[in-house]
């Protein structure tokens, strides 16, 4: 297995094939060269990307580029599968919190202090609206949405789809966002480390999966002072704070990217009390979740994946 590695999206970027060494390369090339373009398009910290003039646009019908309406779009169906514990439009409140720049700025300058600065009351997600026939988005006056999580996971998934394209199997890890495709040779599955969320130089079982999605979702790893708070970038779209959760972090695995990344958050934050009411028991997703002691949860159906 070959393996290529890079900064993007404020984390790091691991892309793994195997096949011949030139097709890999040119793979791992075309790989890159796409999530460095998604990333300057999507990203909510530029002026100059496209959802930072999508939310400007607010009150108005703006005309996106494709990739960036069915984005929007996605967004908006897993609001209604996760009744609401997925909402794109928690960005006044993540600014609040302190996360109003980049990880790699607060981590060399520390978060804004501006806690105290309120925010309007929140808008209501299902009233932005999606013109199919036009390809037009139109966001209530007010409301400014960050696609990051979920944009991270399509972005993850379909440069794999790229990387395959002139090698197979191969892999794209984006800081936690993984998908895969086709097995390693001589191999019946992925092995995956299911990091520590207390202590990331230590692994607490290895997973192992076919091809398909992992993603990890964390309250340790996007985490700053403010003040005399401590703060992270998970959102709880009901009380618009920081989620109080009784787990550190949560892994599903599931078939697509983006499920994967949703479900991972939602889960963090509705905690052991709920997340076995979001979750269908015959459906397709397994989770995995970390608790303060180290200690290990989850769907019945994730049990066939781990290899403590």
């Amino acid at each position: 297995m070959d393996y290529y590695e890079f900064s993007a999206m404020n984390t790091e970027i691991v892309l793994a094939a195997e096949g011949d060494p030139q097709q890999t390369a040119l793979g791992f090339r075309n790989a890159r060269e796409f999530i460095e373009e998604s990333e300057k398009r999507f990203t909510r910290f530029s002026d100059q990307s496209e959802l930072s003039r999508l939310n400007r646009s607010a009150g108005q019908w703006f005309h996106p580029s494709e990739d960036l309406f069915q984005l929007v779009k996605l967004a908006q169906e897993y609001v209604g599968l996760t009744d609401g514990l997925f909402d794109p439009s928690i960005l006044p409140y993540l600014k609040r919190a302190g996360y109003d720049r980049s990880m790699d700025e607060i981590r060399l300058n520390g978060a804004s202090q501006d806690f105290a600065v309120g925010v309007q009351e929140k808008l209501n997600i299902k009233t932005l609206l999606l013109d199919e026939e036009t390809g037009q988005i139109w966001l209530p006056p007010g409301m400014q949405i960050d696609l990051g999580g979920i944009a991270k996971g399509w972005i993850a998934e379909r440069a794999a789809m790229l990387l395959a394209e002139k090698t197979s199997p191969c892999a794209v890890n984006a800081g936690g966002d993984l998908f895969m495709i086709g097995l390693p040779e001589g191999q019946s599955a992925w092995e995956v480390a299911l990091e520590d969320p207390r202590d990331p130089l230590k692994t607490l079982a290895i997973l192992r999966v076919g091809p398909g999605a992992v993603a990890t979702s964390s309250i340790m790893k996007r985490a700053w002072r403010q003040g005399d708070r401590q703060q992270h970038h998970l959102i709880d779209p009901r009380s618009g704070e920081p989620a109080i959760t009784d787990w550190l972090s949560v892994t599903v695995i599931a078939p697509q990217a983006a499920t994967a990344e949703v479900f991972a958050k939602v889960l963090l934050i509705a905690g052991n009390d709920q997340a076995m009411d979001i979750l269908d028991p015959e459906g397709d997703i397994a989770f995995i979740a970390v608790d303060r002691q180290g200690s290990l949860w989850g769907s019945q159906n994730s049990k066939e994946y781990i290899n403590v």
